[in-house]
């Protein structure tokens, strides 16, 4: 079986199904990094549901969203997930720095990625590699949607640079889309605020993003990451690919020719290196126990040969 061709990032799920005629619930997508413990926010989302009759106000969300990060709320702009919060930034800066290896989305909406003039931007934890930043390296726009599951903290509290958030990676519900971004001063917030559509989050993820930040139990589930991905990782070893390692929720493996359409003869679903730029690699999200199961069965079968 040949996978369908991949779309320009993860959560191909659905696509996936329909291409194969088959159910989205019984596809494993492993191709969107989602946290693999978090708990269902499906009763949260029902409770928001409520909201539906009114317009947006997101002031709760903002001020909730400011405190877990430790800033000043007139700093925050609440956005409609990680992506609008990448878009915005792009359009107030449109000439950047993207390395071709990182986050497509970068590129994407920079009118130039590769001005040595313009801001650095870089993904932390680095996306697809899974590695944390060093403390002494720079960037002018840091993009943190993973920074929560690999360090137990929202932010490296680089109040130099942009830092941009993805709620719905942390608390994997991608459906409900909730991000933000941290400015530099109250007056460049107000600048990026001012290029966003009119109550482009929605009431349910106005209601939800205090809920939601209400003590999170970040260390406990950077942990219970950890210990998934180390046997995601002794998996893939006893298999015969080579993943990278990895301080997040997500495998990089730089070689792994054949792997993805291999897997979805299993109905698993991974993400392929080719909107990175490198084709035959594929970037694994660590599944939950369940998943992981599932996965070793598969990969029993499409083993690679040394």
């Amino acid at each position: 079986m040949t996978a369908p061709a991949p779309r320009e990032h993860g959560g191909d799920g659905a696509a996936f199904a329909a291409s194969l005629g088959v159910d989205p619930s019984a596809v494993l997508d492993l191709s969107a990094s989602l946290n693999p413990v978090a708990p269902s926010v499906v009763p949260l989302f029902e409770d928001a549901a409520r909201s539906l009759g009114r317009y947006p106000d997101d002031t709760e969300a903002r001020q909730a969203i400011a405190a877990a990060v430790g800033v000043d709320a007139a700093r925050v702009v609440v956005t409609n997930g990680g992506a609008e919060a990448i878009a915005l930034v792009a359009t107030e800066y449109p000439n950047g720095q993207a390395d071709v290896l990182d986050f497509g989305l970068y590129r994407r909406h920079l009118a130039d990625a590769a001005d040595d003039a313009g801001k650095r931007w870089r993904s932390n934890p680095h996306n697809p590699t899974g590695r944390l930043a060093a403390a002494d390296e720079h960037a002018d726009v840091w993009d943190e949607a993973f920074h929560p599951l690999a360090t137990g903290t929202w932010t490296r509290g680089d109040d130099d640079a942009i830092r941009l958030g993805s709620l719905t990676k942390v608390f994997a519900c991608p459906g409900v889309r909730m991000g933000y971004v941290i400015a530099r001063t109250d007056e460049e917030a107000a600048r990026i605020e001012a290029r966003r559509p009119g109550w482009s989050v929605s009431g349910p993820a106005c209601h939800m993003i205090p809920r939601l930040l209400d003590d999170p139990p970040l260390t406990e589930w950077r942990d219970a990451v950890a210990v998934l991905r180390d046997q995601l990782i002794d998996r893939l070893h006893g298999a015969g690919w080579r993943p990278e390692p990895s301080d997040v929720n997500y495998v990089w493996i730089p070689e792994a020719a054949g792997l993805r359409d291999a897997l979805a003869e299993h109905l698993i679903l991974v993400r392929s290196g080719a909107s990175f730029g490198f084709p035959n690699a594929a970037r694994i999200a660590v599944p939950d126990e369940q998943g992981l199961e599932r996965l070793a069965t598969a990969l029993a079968s499409v083993a690679r040969a040394d």
